[in-house]
């Protein structure tokens, strides 16, 4: 299994809303960056990722899942751009700042850290782990 990350700004999109569409989901639309877009084609059923805060708030907030693997963005006409939906899993028991992550060695070659601009990007086995004990959150 695959882990990602997702970014989102919580006055567009935060986590609370997130948790009310329930089991049904949501389009992560709008993404309009070719590696981004790449990263959710690759993405399959029951992968999970994080929910991450950015602009403000700067932290790792869930864990979501994907609930439905890459299909057209219904935000566009343009064919170029997929995406995929999401569910809620759970919330972290204490968020994990940027700041937190930046300050942890052993999470120095995350993409979060090393292309924080990136709006979904690949997290790796071992960084899933790690974060998740930052926050407190069970990794399964």
């Amino acid at each position: 299994m695959a882990y990602w990350l997702f970014k989102s700004e919580p006055d567009v999109w935060g986590w609370d809303k997130q948790v009310a569409k329930g089991e049904a989901g949501e389009e992560w639309d709008g993404v309009r960056n070719y590696q981004a877009r790449n990263n959710m084609r690759a993405m399959k059923l029951g992968e999970r990722g994080f929910f991450y805060h950015s602009r403000s708030g700067l932290e790792i907030v869930g864990i979501v899942e994907v609930c439905a693997e890459a299909h057209p963005d219904s935000t566009t006409d343009d064919e170029r751009w997929d995406c995929v939906d999401i569910k809620a899993v759970r919330p972290f028991a204490k968020p994990v700042t940027l700041e937190d992550i930046k300050a942890d060695g052993r999470l120095k070659d995350m993409v979060l850290v090393n292309n924080s601009r990136l709006s979904v990007q690949p997290v790796t086995d071992e960084e899933w782990k790690i974060v998740c004990a930052l926050g407190e959150t069970d990794s399964d």
